[in-house]
């Protein structure tokens, strides 16, 4: 059973409070001033045009009874995710064989745009050690719904 953390990954925080205001019909200026912020902030948080801060966080999940932590969590997690959409961002490059990719120039090879062929490739002709990277550089879940579908065809 998945928990709210795990449901929630990768949800700016901002989506979050904009629910719980909308849920006491609480108006974001309101809020905001009640909490001592500007509404300009709490709104630039809301529209996930600003990142959430501790001290923003730990006033906000006080004021809406939220757990401690819970907001930068979700900060946390949003980060991750976005850094993952980086094309900068690659697997561990010292554990995969050039060999798995012969035929294309490995240091051109776009980890985000080629996953479905990359992860065909690496569970096809990979060692294990390469296949371990694999699910952690993309996730299980990503890897196995991949898998599934590519099995189907």
């Amino acid at each position: 059973m998945k928990t709210k953390i795990d449901l929630l990954k990768g949800i700016h925080p901002g989506k979050i409070i904009e629910r719980e205001l909308l849920k006491t019909n609480t108006s974001k200026r309101q809020f905001a001033l009640s909490i001592g912020e500007h509404p300009q902030t709490l709104g630039a948080i809301i529209n996930g045009k600003r990142n959430m801060n501790v001290n923003l966080s730990l006033k906000i999940e006080n004021q809406l009874k939220l757990d401690e932590g819970f907001l930068m969590t979700l900060q946390v997690f949003y980060d991750i995710k976005e850094s993952k959409k980086d094309s900068k961002y690659k697997p561990n490059l010292s554990i995969m064989r050039k060999g798995t990719f012969w035929d294309t120039t490995f240091d051109k090879i776009d980890w985000k745009q080629m996953k479905k062929s990359i992860i065909k490739r690496v569970f096809s002709n990979g060692n294990k050690e390469e296949q371990d990277e694999i699910v952690r550089f993309y996730g299980k879940d990503e890897v196995d719904k991949i898998r599934l579908n590519i099995n189907r065809i």
